[in-house]
């Protein structure tokens, strides 16, 4: 399939960085990743900036000379798929595929009703530790004994998406840089210990303006030099890892479909779900096959359009959990190039969006693994 990036689960996804880091620490949680060695080290930080992916790293490199300076003796790992935060971020916080864990999406069905849970704001009554139920790994590593923090604003402590993906660490509210620094530098003293750390404001800047603008790349430059400030806070002996959660791409007027605009794409549809780069496609009962159909015809090259096992079957979500199963598309669509299916009338925000991400393009799933 060309044009895609396959998730490399189990060897250098998001999913192996808490693992990596555990067997680092001298700690493991089960086999090593195949393809993420680390360097032994008592304390651990793991910085994750939203939407720094690989390749615009690599593009602005003059913006960010810091982090840029470690590409060279670093691994480039993959997202999972969708390439979205909070698929991307309980990757992480679990050790586990999207197929496991179950926040397959930006918005997903809640199964069983007409409903989509946004996993951001997680707005849905649902359970989050029904949702997704499995010992998380960072609370895997604090019971062996390894101090586990999370360092992230104070508004996200106690959120949906913040117990399904990161429960079973000590979690620090902060909410500037300034203090943002000091709580990875005094969670970090113990030892053994990970300490975890987020930044979310190169991936708002991004949506707001595009990574093509100078708007991203002073944001980029501002949290290039937060992150040597971070380095330099800390003691030679405790170890960066720099990490992202996806990537992304500039969307232009001329490459956005809005399915409120062609009835054809609606027919058989009863409820739209994911993002504009990533959709789920919950049918109407057996019309996925016309459903399927249609849109491949009027996407073409697009996107790639699949059923629900079609996208199982090549290992998009990883194995996946029956609980998981009908949270994912009927049909889902995964756009190519820098298109975007936009559905204005169930996400009325979209078409303010400049960058996007969700889909498996290099750009969006090509993730630095930079350690310091």
């Amino acid at each position: 399939m060309t044009g895609f990036c396959e998730p490399a689960y189990g060897d250098r996804s998001l999913g192996d960085v808490v693992p990596a880091v555990a067997a680092a620490l001298g700690q493991p949680l089960g086999p090593a990743p195949t393809g993420l060695e680390l360097p032994g080290a008592a304390s651990y930080v793991v910085f994750l900036i939203d939407g720094l992916g690989a390749n615009l790293l690599a593009r602005h490199a003059e913006a960010a000379p810091y982090l840029s300076s470690l590409l060279a003796t670093s691994t480039t790992g993959t997202a999972g798929v969708p390439s979205t935060t909070s698929t991307s971020l309980t990757s992480l916080g679990t050790g586990l595929v999207p197929g496991g864990h179950g926040l397959v999406g930006f918005t997903t069905r809640v199964p069983g009703t007409d409903e989509l849970l946004n996993a951001l704001l997680w707005d849905a009554d649902v359970d989050p530790t029904e949702w997704q139920p499995h010992a998380t790994a960072f609370a895997r590593l604090q019971a062996k004994g390894v101090r586990v923090s999370v360092v992230n604003k104070r508004e996200f402590d106690g959120s949906g998406l913040t117990i399904a993906a990161h429960r079973g660490a000590e979690y620090v509210g902060v909410d500037r840089v300034g203090e943002r620094i000091a709580a990875v530098v005094a969670a970090s003293a113990d030892s053994p210990s990970l300490t975890y750390v987020y930044d979310g404001d190169l991936d708002w800047t991004g949506h707001r303006w595009g990574v093509s603008s100078s708007h991203w790349e002073q944001q980029l430059a501002m949290i290039d030099h937060e992150a040597e400030q971070l380095r330099d806070a800390l003691p030679a002996d405790r170890r960066l890892m720099v990490v992202a959660d996806h990537g992304m791409v500039d969307v232009p007027t001329g490459a956005r479909i809005d399915v409120a605009e062609d009835i054809d794409l609606t027919a058989g549809v009863a409820l739209i779900g994911g993002e504009a780069r990533f959709r789920h496609l919950y049918c109407k009962g057996g019309a996925v096959p016309d459903v399927v159909s249609c849109w491949r015809d009027k996407l073409g090259e697009k996107a790639e359009v699949l059923t629900r096992g079609e996208a199982i079957g090549r290992g998009w979500f990883g194995p996946v959990d029956p609980l998981v199963l009908p949270r994912i598309g009927d049909v889902v669509v995964a756009c190519r190039g820098d298109n975007a299916i936009l559905s204005t009338e169930g996400f009325p925000y979209e078409p303010f969006l400049i960058g996007m991400h969700g889909s498996l393009t290099d750009d969006e799933m090509l993730i630095p693994f930079l350690v310091d």
